[in-house]
């Protein structure tokens, strides 16, 4: 899997320490507000979700993890419509018989992260709507989209960053729940998805976790 050629970075040189992180999220977060009216934005969608779109034909999961977005995140949705067609495998006549002995081929399941308040903890429950419709009436304690589905535990989870480092470590809105999860769950492929602007230096915390993959409009990064 071959990664493109990094953009020149405008990361910044001073590494934020634990208690100077909600600065650091604000700052993000109305930078990437401002970004987001630009005619520059609508390019940079298209750009990562095709991106997005090769990547996942490569891993192939049988079990992706989404996320409804929140304001001035990411919609992976529109590209991840016919990525269940497209993920179903080729029979030939020579596959007839095996085939047969093992049924058909499961299709691409999707599903949504429920997070609890207390205790904080997340779960990913199977999501049968539609990608392209209204967000799920269903909130989880967060007050997010999520699904009544049957708890589930993904291959590949992408995840939403604020902010990222060229290591695998996300900025998140602080509450630790995709931290948590994804401690309890090694195996799983997580694909931080993010704006080339949230690159940011921070210190690293105990808790944190790296993800496998950071995906933005303009690379892949393999920490």
């Amino acid at each position: 899997m071959s990664n493109s050629t990094p953009a020149p970075s405008s990361t910044p040189s001073h590494t934020t320490l634990s208690h100077e992180r909600p600065a650091l999220r604000a700052q993000l977060l109305a930078q990437r507000s401002a970004w987001l009216a630009t005619p520059a934005a609508h390019a940079a969608s298209a750009a990562l979700g095709q991106r997005l779109h090769e990547l996942l034909r490569q891993l192939a999961p049988q079990c992706l993890g989404i996320y409804w977005p929140l304001d001035g995140e990411f919609n992976p949705a529109p590209y991840l419509l016919n990525l269940a067609a497209m993920l179903e495998p080729e029979a030939d006549e020579d596959d007839d018989d095996d085939l047969e002995d093992e049924g058909p081929a499961e299709p691409l399941q999707f599903a949504l992260p429920y997070a609890y308040k207390s205790p904080r903890r997340m779960d990913y429950r199977r999501w049968d709507g539609p990608l392209d419709g209204p967000a799920p009436t269903l909130l989880d304690e967060c007050g997010i989209p999520s699904s009544k589905g049957a708890v589930l535990v993904p291959d590949v989870v992408l995840v939403p960053c604020v902010g990222f480092t060229r290591e695998g470590y996300r900025l998140g809105y602080g509450g630790g729940y995709y931290d948590r999860w994804l401690a309890a769950h090694p195996g799983v492929t997580s694909i931080g998805l993010a704006w080339s602007l949230g690159e940011a230096a921070f210190a690293v915390e105990a808790h944190d976790q790296a993800l496998t993959l950071v995906l933005t409009e303009r690379e892949l990064m393999s920490p």
